[in-house]
């Protein structure tokens, strides 16, 4: 009796007052599990423990062979109870960015829900937990796993009421020192051949602080500083991007402690204002005072240059700058701001003649998987500007997210914007990439008209177009659903015409299809009326939008990536296609003929279409408007460029997104540590991006190497198939491509913090490839030719000069660009000091100077660096800033 009152009095104070307990002939304890009420759940998310373990990248007799090519991974969930549970009829909802082919458990069950939520349910077995037991799930996923941040957090645990919490040891974190996100609840990666390589084959290596010591090692910034510790002349006069032609004195310096008094010449300073306000920001006074040093500004005949070309003459009394327009006199102003040095009075003496290289100098934001407020993004303006790049890319639309107002479909926002737990999809969208319950989290959120038109404003003041994007027809979940509420509410309302009116998918369709993200409902139905009449509605309330805020939309992203085999069962496409059975005789045509159809009535509204190279090479060229922008986002390492170049054979723009060097969402260094995707490349340093030859795809097979860091060939010779017609070609003598951009994808980026770390330093390198043809670059042969790691077209010679001139590049960002950054509070990575230990002595380096580096030793004090030291254990090494705000991830070195 008085166990019985024991556990009675257990369970009354794990509130589970349900719970009955029943003792056996040798006084055990064999307990009755009772269903979970709403205090047991509030108890499970905060007492249970989880933690993430991956386990294998290579369990080959567990993976299904006719999935994925077999590739799969091993890992174990680890769910530890500290109090007991007693309780059943609870389950928990969680993210996993690949499919859980097979989860062995003798208590537990995983199943995929749609794209990457899961569930674990309890099989009759559950026995409940004791206290402090774990239970541990092995599950097998498509793929690999790479990264730690592959784990995604917010596990919600659910009882049959529907009741939600978010399971506390699962919630992220922010780490104090570096400002970043971490996951407690990932164990971590220690096992080189088993979780961190993709293959047997696979030659990656993971980048230690000895390995990155070796690498920082060619470089020697000693002579970028004076012996007071000043920068040279050579760091002075640099700017970046690099302009076209640039003399400076080596002796004469323009004081400018008393600040700028610019003359305007008649020239509308409105539209100068963002480049003195940067100015002024970093320590430059804009004064009428008449010690104040005169800027003369004037607009001189337009050439053949693009716009944006300059001149600027920094004399020993006085600043002149002519260009062809007010564009080219802002990226003037810009120069001056780069060769200023944050607390110097001085400007080199000397001439800029520039002009850019592309006349497309992009950077996408997806702002739908996870949503950035609109500070982060005027923020983002100021640096594009500051760097001379000119378009803006906003992801306004995806599977997880619609988050631009659209006044006459509040749905899309009241709806499509929100993340919840709500399995009817009628108030929210369920919290995909483990987006959690709180809908007014940074996660979730939109623009509104003002917060979208004062981005549109701020861009048209930074000499910056934006080009929206709501992907269609696949990647269109969120505007499916939110539609799908509007049917079902003015259903209700018995108006069925206002119902079916921009209604987005067939009811009667049975298709069964997995999109590149794991949907079966995130593909808009192109045979419906109605979806069209959804997009024209959209396109004039954004273009109302847009004109509204004087930043006219002449150019819109319709994505048309990604669309796989949706409609097959589609009524309404059955009758379509019979209806046109003279243009349509399958649906795998449908793709295409719904991306000529949006490109023509975008065109009728004076919109060019913009969208992703896989839709397009479906299209018929003949059916498609003159002005076509096509982003090539084809793997260099798998023949990428040949896309590139058919489409600018075609006469089509093509703006160049390789996800082998200009995908932002990737990891900077291989290690698991380091956060994001890597499903093209396990490493995308800044100096990586320098390296980029845009003009030349095919030489980077010379170079560079594959996902696995294995070498490539890249074949660009003219070929025929069977028939004789023309399946690759070189790209003809008179193309070119119109530019290059930069995409920062969100699906695992959830903070602001996070975003501006995967930006920065990269941007200022994307910036220079963009504005700068470097001399370095091989020229592109036109008659075509195969290149692999045993051609020599890019000579050690241009190697060379390569890597001089990113040496210098690099130590103008430490010494002199990083500070401007920290001005404007911008969240940039600090590289991770590399070091070894060698004779009891630790020597440490780093890839920017300008950054301070530390160590500690075992759990000691952390210490500054300033040469080779005697250690006794092992040392942990990181860089922080000079201002000691915030310091990198630190790296152990092993003392031998």
């Amino acid at each position: 009796m008085k166990i019985k009152s024991l556990l009675t009095a257990c369970c009354l104070a794990l509130g589970l007052s349900a719970c009955q307990g029943n003792v056996d002939e040798q006084n055990t304890v064999s307990v009755q599990l009772s269903p979970a009420n709403d205090s047991a759940v509030e108890l499970l998310a905060k007492t249970l423990q989880i933690k993430y373990q991956q386990v294998d990248n290579r369990p080959s007799a567990q993976c299904d062979p006719d999935i994925e090519n077999g590739h799969c991974f091993k890992a174990y969930l680890h769910l530890t109870a500290n109090s007991a549970i007693n309780v059943d009829q609870w389950k928990i909802y969680f993210s996993q960015i690949t499919p859980i082919q097979t989860a062995i458990s003798d208590e537990f069950t995983i199943k995929r829900v749609n794209g990457d939520i899961h569930v674990i349910e309890l099989k009759d077995g559950f026995t409940g937990f004791k206290a402090g037991e774990t239970k541990t799930i092995t599950f097998y996923a498509h793929f690999w796993s790479l990264s730690q941040s592959d784990a995604i957090p917010n596990y919600i645990v659910v009882n049959n009421n529907d009741t939600a919490k978010v399971i506390e040891s699962t919630k992220p974190k922010i780490d104090p020192e570096t400002g970043l996100e971490v996951l407690p609840h990932v164990m971590p990666y220690t096992d080189y051949e088993r979780q961190f390589k993709r293959t047997a084959n696979d030659k990656t290596q993971w980048l230690s602080a000895e390995r990155l010591f070796e690498r920082n090692e060619k470089y020697d910034f000693s002579a970028y500083l004076t012996s007071q510790n000043q920068v040279s002349n050579v760091i002075a006069q640099q700017i970046i991007p690099t302009p076209r032609f640039s003399e400076f004195s080596q002796t004469q310096t323009l004081d400018i402690s008393q600040g700028l008094n610019i003359n305007y010449s008649g020239i509308d300073k409105t539209h100068l204002s963002a480049a003195t306000q940067r100015l002024a920001l970093l320590g430059i006074n804009i004064s009428d005072d008449a010690a104040a040093i005169k800027v003369t500004l004037n607009t001189v005949t337009k050439n053949d240059e693009f716009e944006g070309s300059y001149k600027l003459a920094i004399k020993a009394d006085e600043i002149v700058i002519n260009a062809a327009d007010e564009t080219g006199i802002f990226y003037a102003l810009q120069s001056l701001a780069s060769l200023y040095q944050v607390n110097s009075n001085m400007l080199p003496v000397g001439e800029v003649i520039d002009a850019p290289h592309y006349q497309f100098r992009g950077v996408l934001v997806d702002v739908a998987r996870n949503f950035r407020d609109k500070d982060f993004i005027l923020k983002l303006l100021d640096q594009m500007a500051a760097y001379k790049l000119n378009k803006l890319h906003l992801h306004l639309g995806d599977d997880e997210g619609w988050r631009i107002e659209i006044p006459s479909l509040p749905e899309l926002t009241d709806i499509g914007a929100k993340r919840c737990f709500d399995q009817s999809e009628q108030q929210c969208l369920m919290p995909q990439l483990g987006a959690g319950l709180d809908t007014s989290s940074a996660a979730n959120g939109y623009y509104s008209v003002a917060d979208y038109q004062e981005i549109l404003k701020a861009a048209s003041a930074r000499h910056i177009q934006v080009i929206p994007s709501l992907d269609m027809p696949g990647h269109s979940r969120a505007a499916i659903k939110a539609m799908q509420a509007r049917y079902n509410k003015y259903i209700k309302q018995g108006d069925k015409q206002k119902a079916e009116q921009f209604l987005l998918y067939d009811p009667l369709d049975t298709t069964v299809y997995s999109s590149v993200q794991h949907y079966n409902d995130n593909t808009i139905n192109v045979c419906l009326d109605s979806s069209y009449a959804f997009i024209r509605e959209v396109m004039e309330q954004v273009k109302g939008i847009h004109s509204d805020a004087q930043h006219p939309l002449t150019r819109y992203h319709i994505g048309a990536d990604e669309t796989a085999g949706a409609w097959v069962d589609s009524p309404a496409c059955a009758d379509f296609i019979k209806q046109n059975k003279l243009e349509i005789t399958e649906a795998s045509q449908l793709g295409s003929y719904f991306i000529e159809r949006i490109a023509n009535m975008l065109a009728d509204m004076n919109i060019e279409t913009a969208a992703w190279s896989d839709g397009l090479s479906h299209t018929n060229p003949e059916n498609m408007p003159e002005v076509v922008q096509g982003n090539s986002w084809d793997l260099l390492m798998w023949n990428g460029h040949q896309r590139a170049h058919e489409f600018a054979n075609r006469n089509w723009q093509v703006v160049l997104s390789s996800p082998d060097v200009l995908y932002f969402d990737f990891p900077y260094e291989a290690d698991p540590q380091e956060h994001g995707y890597y499903w093209a490349s396990r490493h995308i340093n800044t100096e990586k991006i320098f390296q980029f030859m845009p003009d030349n795809l095919p030489i980077h097979a010379e170079f560079w190497l594959d996902r696995e860091d294995n070498p490539y060939v890249a074949d660009d010779t003219l070929k025929h198939d069977e028939q004789g017609k023309v399946v690759s070609a070189p790209l003809a003598k008179d193309k070119r491509f119109i530019g290059i951009q930069g995409q920062l994808w969100s699906e695992n980026t959830r903070t602001n913090n996070m975003a501006e770390y995967k930006l920065f330093p990269r941007l200022l390198s994307l910036a220079q490839r963009a504005w700068h043809k470097a001399d370095w670059a091989v020229p592109y042969d036109h008659n075509g030719f195969v290149y692999s790691q045993q051609t020599n077209r890019f000579s050690s010679a241009l190697k060379q000069q390569r890597d001089q001139q990113w040496q210098t590049f690099a130590a103008t960002m430490g010494l002199k660009e990083f500070p401007k950054l920290e001005m404007a509070d911008v969240h940039y990575r600090l590289a991770n000091a590399g070091a070894k230990i060698e004779n009891g002595m630790l020597y440490a380096n780093i890839a920017y100077p300008g950054l301070v580096i530390e160590y500690k030793q075992g759990s000691g004090q952390w210490q500054t660096y300033k040469q080779p030291v005697k250690v006794t254990q092992d040392v942990w090494i990181r860089s922080k800033t000079p201002s000691a705000s915030r310091v990198s991830r630190k790296l152990k070195v092993t003392h031998r």
